[in-house]
């Protein structure tokens, strides 16, 4: 099944993702990570995610500004990573700082979104993103992506 995680802290932003992605996508394949080592532990199959099935999610959203681990240290990690680096990482972020944006490129983020304040252009942003990232795009066959 496919699987996308979503690496989010702010709890309203939880919810308006949960209720505008599973509309996108099953529910259940919605994996939510309050911080970037509770997003690693999810990818590397570690701590409360050890016994979850084998596979890498077909997608990451993620955002900056995580407690534990910043959105940018995850980002480094996972792309510096052989097994994980195909998945795409899209940045989801309140942050419209050019150094974020730049420093996210160079790490090899695949997009950057500024999230919207308004509810309806959050929703079809983050519907745009899903209905790409997980219909569309054709990951690469070796890259343990779950489709």
């Amino acid at each position: 099944m496919k699987k996308v995680l979503f690496v989010e802290d702010n709890l309203n932003d939880i919810e308006l993702a949960m209720e505008t992605l599973s509309q996108e996508i099953y529910a259940d394949a919605i994996v939510i990570a309050k911080d970037g080592q509770h997003a690693l532990d999810f990818l590397y199959r570690s701590g409360v995610h050890q016994d979850r099935e084998p596979g890498n999610p077909i997608l990451i959203m993620l955002d900056i500004k995580l407690p534990k681990m910043d959105g940018l240290e995850v980002l480094r990690r996972v792309k510096a990573d052989p097994i994980l680096k195909d998945i795409p990482i899209i940045m989801f972020t309140g942050s419209a700082e050019d150094s974020d944006l730049k420093t996210s490129y160079a790490l090899g983020a695949n997009a950057y979104v500024v999230k919207p304040i308004n509810f309806a252009k959050y929703a079809l942003a983050l519907q745009s993103i899903s209905n790409f990232w997980t219909k569309i795009n054709e990951p690469p066959q070796d890259s343990g992506i779950v489709v």
